[in-house]
């Protein structure tokens, strides 16, 4: 008896397992279109004592531009912004990139050395069977980095990893069902030589990567990801750099905008609220609102008073729109150097952001700004006409 108990007990459970059993395979939709916004809150150490903290945002837009034996061929832009960490403020435009790739339904990359995004590639990988809470496999992948700025090294710069993985079942993540995957792997990498033209070069890598990925069976995709990092540059000059810190990523679904439509009905606002020095345009980017002469205090980043009439107009429109995000560009004419052209026109746009920030129309993460100096005229600098179209400010509500 108490072995028939045992063996119905056994069979219940292999029962249970196997109705839990899952297969993992990417699968793709030609034209299908989408957003991933990363966050990492990051600490550095230089030499063993605390440096500062960053906090950057990143923001991916996905296009799969076609489909080949099953993999996807995609086509990416990753733009990374920075700001000062515990600030509620808006963030600062860093770096863009574009890629090109092509992933098989496993999860493998076909990618060119060249591109420096996405970092971490060929994870997560699948094997091509059921998997069942419990179950563990392990492949190899790698990380990729632009150390152009940090270190002078052009190419990008190829770090391997072997990952271990383990299905968990079944977990919850914003209220949505998702199954849970742990991906882990440790780093300890020794340069066999220097890269070519680097003065200043990593000597050893080592570190490690705890994440947790929610994957989306309906989509065939990861739809979000928690990770704790800790990594260790030691460099050829001798000091150590240390990052630690905490990411989280999330897909954000990506409706086609109809910018006509949407550039029509702004201009027609503008129009009937009397809004002066506005116009409106269709770009690549989006629907861009440009505010011309807009006026600050002389040499400096303080708006003056009719400026925040303007823009609380601008930000009642904005708020219309509250579901896509805004790019804030500053411009300014050609006077002074090149250097103070550009730190005025990002203060310039740094103090335009923040006002639409503090009337509520966006959250700081829908909010980039950057500044481009007077590298973008609109006009000639020739006269006073040209230089007040010069100083501008451009909000773009941007399509992705």
């Amino acid at each position: 008896m108490i072995k028939r108990v045992v063996l119905i007990i056994s069979f219940t459970l292999i029962s249970i397992l196997t109705l839990y059993s899952e297969t993992f395979k990417f699968s793709y939709d030609s034209n299908d279109r989408y957003r991933i916004l990363s966050r990492v809150d990051e600490w550095v150490y230089v030499n063993k004592e605390f440096s500062h903290r960053a906090d950057i945002l990143n923001k991916i837009t996905v296009e799969i531009t076609g489909t080949e034996d099953g993999s996807g061929i995609i086509d990416s832009v990753f733009q990374t912004s920075e700001r000062t960490s515990g600030s509620d403020g808006v963030y600062q435009w860093a770096t863009e990139y574009e890629s090109r790739f092509k992933r098989d339904e496993f999860g493998r990359y076909d990618i060119a050395p060249e591109y420096f995004m996405p970092v971490v590639r060929d994870v997560p990988v699948f094997p091509d069977r059921d998997l069942q809470p419990g179950d563990s496999w392990s492949w190899k992948g790698e990380e990729v980095h632009d150390f152009r700025k940090n270190f002078g090294i052009r190419d990008a710069y190829h770090i391997p990893i072997y990952v271990n993985y383990m299905y968990l079942g079944k977990g919850d993540y914003n209220g949505r069902e998702y199954d849970k995957i742990s991906v882990k792997y440790n780093i300890f990498f020794r340069p066999s030589s220097p890269p070519p033209g680097a003065e200043i070069y990593p000597s050893l890598i080592a570190g490690s990567s705890d994440q947790l990925v929610y994957w989306d069976s309906g989509a065939g995709r990861p739809y979000a990801y928690e990770e704790n990092f800790e990594f260790l540059f030691e460099l050829s000059t001798g000091d150590s750099v240390e990052y630690r810190g905490l990411s989280d990523a999330y897909i954000i679904d990506s409706p086609e905008m109809d910018k006509d439509a949407v550039a029509e009905g702004i201009q027609r606002r503008i129009e009937a609220e009397g809004v002066r020095d506005a116009d409106v345009s269709v770009s690549d980017e989006g629907v861009m609102i440009t505010l011309s002469n807009i006026q600050f205090a002389p040499d400096s980043s303080v708006l003056m008073p009719e400026e925040k009439a303007k823009l609380k107009q601008i930000a009642d429109i904005l708020c219309e729109y509250r579901q896509r995000d805004i790019l804030v560009e500053g411009h300014t004419a050609l006077a002074g150097s090149a250097e103070g052209r550009k730190l005025l026109s990002e203060q310039r746009a740094g103090a335009v952001a923040d006002y639409l920030l503090l009337k509520g129309c966006r959250e700081p993460e829908q909010i980039i700004m950057r500044g481009a100096g007077a590298e973008k005229p609109v006009a000639g600098n020739d006269t006073e006409a040209g230089m007040r179209k010069n100083r501008r400010v451009e909000i773009t509500i941007l399509e992705n």
